[in-house]
């Protein structure tokens, strides 16, 4: 019997790897996360499906090993991640490493989907726990809480309430905050001008999520983030400590893209004009067509904007494709915002 040549359809038998990435990355990462960087550009050069679970399985890693890697390389900038509601990992958006040397170049971004276990639990809490009277008795009777209790209530100008100790209590039994870096924590907002313990707690489970368990390692993370990321956020309608993903979208529009704050910012304000909701996505489209369109400053705007209202009103009723605002570099908000909404 003759042998049997076997062909596997789509298939790439080579993956690029840029030399920025074996000189500046190689030697600080370790084997697990070599391995999984390399195996996700493959499977995007295949066209590949994955998830957590097969690329644990493909090099008998667990899951969790998997998601320290992806979050190594997503701390080097290299990729940014999706998450849903219960913080399960939903998609991973390779970024060119080429391009962080020469922002000029037009890169491509690939967003390969990852699909990810649909019952995996994070390993935060999802809900803070009701503690009982004597629990929280207990809490106030040690030495070094009620210490804190009493800065916390300076800091907060106002006596805490049973509510307010609960939360105290949550951060430092379930997040495993220390009384340092709780009496850190609330300065630093309180410093930021918001006292709210709600608004607190959300700080605390942010940090909690980066791994931050001193108060070194939480003041670097305050400090990392120049002014221009704070207006940004803002400009967005958001009021909380960027996440990673967030810091990423703003890494490419400032980096990759080139562009000054003010054309950021007035794409932010179109964005916050046309949706409430997917707000970085917008932008993200609204700063990317402009990147393709070669906007390079603020009053580049203006002309493309009337450049595209102009072909809108001399455009024949027969050519009404929503794809058509592409053959020109153009924009449409409305077919922007359902093409966001349906991915």
């Amino acid at each position: 019997m003759g042998f049997l040549t076997i062909y596997q359809n789509n298939y790439t038998d080579s993956t690029v790897i840029s030399n920025r990435f074996i000189d500046e990355y190689m030697a600080d990462a370790n084997d697990a996360q070599l391995k999984i960087y390399l195996y996700l550009l493959r499977t995007v050069n295949a066209r590949l499906d994955t998830s957590i679970g097969d690329i644990a399985d493909k090099f008998n890693y667990t899951e969790k090993d998997v998601k320290r890697a992806l979050t190594y390389w997503e701390k080097k900038r290299l990729l940014f991640l999706d998450y849903d509601s219960h913080k399960n990992i939903t998609g991973i958006h390779l970024l060119d490493s080429s391009a962080i040397a020469n922002p000029s170049v037009n890169t491509a971004v690939t967003y390969p989907f990852v699909n990810t276990a649909p019952h995996e639990q994070p390993q935060l809490p999802l809900e803070k726990p009701i503690y009982t009277a004597d629990q929280l008795r207990d809490f106030k009777a040690d030495e070094n809480t009620a210490r804190l209790l009493f800065v916390a209530e300076q800091y907060l100008k106002k006596p805490l309430s049973p509510n307010d100790m609960q939360t105290i209590f949550f951060i430092m039994d379930k997040l495993g905050f220390s009384e340092d870096l709780t009496d850190y924590l609330i300065q630093y907002c309180v410093d930021r001008g918001k006292r709210d313990l709600r608004y607190i707690e959300k700080v605390a489970i942010s940090w909690a999520e980066q791994g931050i368990t001193t108060q070194k390692q939480a003041a670097a993370l305050a400090g990392k983030y120049d002014k221009t990321v704070y207006e940004i956020m803002r400009a967005l309608g958001k009021n909380n400590l960027p996440t990673e993903t967030e810091v990423a979208y703003i890494d490419r529009w400032r980096k990759f893209y080139g562009f000054e704050s003010d054309v950021i910012l007035t794409a932010c304000e179109k964005t916050v004009l046309a949706t409430d909701s997917h707000r970085f996505e917008y932008a993200d489209s609204i700063l990317t067509n402009w990147y393709k369109a070669g906007v390079h400053h603020k009053g580049d705007i203006k002309s493309l904007d009337e450049n595209h209202r102009r072909n809108r009103t001399n455009r024949p009723a027969a050519s009404t494709n929503k794809f058509n605002q592409f053959t020109q570099n153009e924009y449409d908000f409305d077919a922007l915002e359902k093409e966001i909404l349906s991915n």
